[in-house]
């Protein structure tokens, strides 16, 4: 197939991208590449896609330029949309909310918009587990109301969906949303809680240790996030017959629109994690203990029972050997 992917040169859109061409896909990959972390991991990713000779391409442009969206579908068409491209990061969204407001909702809408046109099969868009926010029953399940969110990133996302639905709904546009839950792993963005707690151990530097260590989180490996990113893609989304208004089911809806969670199922603790990291690099971390951080949430918990049953696949890489697999690419790829 020829597939779109709009943040190709970031975490997930590199790995979603590498799957899908090591299948034998034809892959347009979509990229502002701008300052949030380091460009120069950005631009080496983008160097081992180009590997693909003849099956990968990359354009540079940015989801909120409208002219630029339209001119990439121009070029189309393509058998799938996936739409990874956001601006990413909770902390952030609390300084700097007109980010999110530009990439997130502008930048989708923009998307939208140009997948009713091309009367796209099939789009696929990454959402996030920060939607289900004040939420307290766990597992998290995309059968629950998700109405109240505590970041703006969480509500960019939250809107994501909504935005979607609408699409769906009025155009027959097919969505799925997808929501991730604390994505780990190789080529992992510098601003993450492994990528920052690894530099800061092995240099001998304090780490910042949020909820003094008992957050609960469901670590996810981005080969499985990989995986369920590109069997949802191919798993068109339909109309649910039996969708009843009077009880409104907000993972399914009376038009092509879906949510799934893609986690591991399996939370665990902060001061767990922080504990496998320094067993495998062989060093104490220096903890700096704080209060919980605004826009954080005290656990995280995935329910992947729709992801199963509909794309016969859940995640199930074990905590330890993500990690250690983490470990051998941040020693190869910074020489340390």
């Amino acid at each position: 197939m020829r597939v779109l992917v709009t943040g190709a040169a970031g975490f997930i859109g590199f790995h979603v991208s590498q799957r899908l061409l090591e299948r034998g896909d034809t892959v347009v990959g979509f990229d502002c590449l701008n300052d949030y972390y380091d460009v120069s991991l950005k631009e080496d990713r983008l160097k081992q896609l180009s590997a693909y000779e003849g099956r990968f391409r990359f354009v540079r442009g940015a989801l909120e330029d409208a002219v630029a969206v339209r001119a990439l579908f121009d070029g189309g068409p393509f058998d799938r949309v996936i739409h990874l491209a956001a601006q990413a990061g909770v902390r952030y969204s609390l300084t700097h909310p007109e980010a999110y407001v530009q990439s997130n909702l502008v930048g989708f809408l923009n998307v939208l918009e140009a997948c009713r046109y091309a009367e796209t099969p099939h789009l696929a868009y990454a959402s996030s587990s920060s939607v289900y926010g004040l939420n307290t029953q766990q597992p998290f399940s995309v059968h629950d109301n998700v109405d109240h969110p505590v970041s703006l990133y969480a509500a960019t996302k939250k809107a994501n969906e909504l935005m979607a639905h609408t699409y769906s709904h009025l155009y027959g546009l097919p969505t799925t949303g997808l929501r991730f839950f604390t994505v780990y792993g190789p080529w992992g963005r510098p601003d993450m809680a492994l990528f920052k707690f690894t530099k800061a151990i092995l240099a001998d530097e304090p780490i910042d240790v949020y909820n003094h260590g008992r957050m609960r989180r469901d670590f996810t490996y981005i080969d499985d996030i990989a995986e369920g990113v590109v069997r949802t893609s191919d798993h068109i989304a339909r109309p649910n017959p039996d969708w009843n208004p009077a009880h409104p089911d907000p993972g399914t809806a009376a038009s092509p629109f879906r949510v799934y969670n893609i986690g591991n199922h399996t939370p665990v603790e902060l001061d767990r994690f922080i504990t496998l990291i320094e067993e495998m690099i062989g060093k104490k971390a220096i903890r700096n203990n704080l209060p919980m951080q605004p826009g954080d949430v005290p656990a995280t918990c995935a329910d992947v029972q729709d992801l199963q049953r509909d794309v016969g696949f859940a995640p199930s890489t074990p905590l330890e050997t993500g990690i250690q697999r983490f470990l051998e690419w941040y020693r190869a790829y910074y020489r340390v």
